[in-house]
């Protein structure tokens, strides 16, 4: 784990192959989400993009981690999910390279969210695409919601984060 439990010592790829440091997001609120384009609660991207549209002036982000652990619902190659998301739902938010969540091979950024919010009973698993970490401006995780948490449910706690 990061010593200082910071989500700003974090980097991952962009959709297009671009590395970025998350400390790029230093002093906004964030909603970090694993993603898939196959999935039961895929159209929560409509309401992703909805807070984001709403929110971004005042510095909150929502950054989509596509996921293909669960299920196999996130198949398609980089270009394939941007077009996805672009297309169906508005997707205009940061959107990163596909990720596991879970296992050895898990991204660092996920081990450390697991890591400061286990979960129901404390276990440390993702239970499936779209489990959302609600992040404050310090880089620390506030708050875990579930996949089946619309995002649009997390409205208040944004904009008390917000200020």
């Amino acid at each position: 784990m990061e010593d200082d439990g910071s989500i700003y010592e974090f980097s991952a790829e962009l959709l297009d192959g671009q590395p970025l440091s998350l400390e790029y997001f230093r002093g906004h609120v964030l909603l970090v989400v694993n993603t898939a384009s196959h999935c039961g609660f895929t159209p929560q991207y409509a309401a992703l993009e909805e807070l984001y549209s709403q929110y971004n002036a005042r510095t909150f982000e929502v950054l989509g981690f596509p996921c293909n652990q669960f299920g196999k619902q996130e198949p398609g190659r980089a270009e394939e999910i941007a077009s996805f998301c672009e297309r169906n739902y508005g997707v205009s938010f940061p959107m990163f390279a596909k990720v596991d969540v879970n296992g050895a091979g898990a991204h660092p950024l996920y081990k450390w969210l697991k890591h400061e919010k286990p979960g129901l009973f404390g276990i440390g698993r993702i239970p499936w695409n779209f489990t959302k970490f609600l992040i404050g401006r310090s880089g620390h995780v506030v708050s875990r919601h579930g996949p089946n948490v619309d995002p649009g449910k997390l409205r208040e706690e944004i904009e008390e984060l917000l200020g």
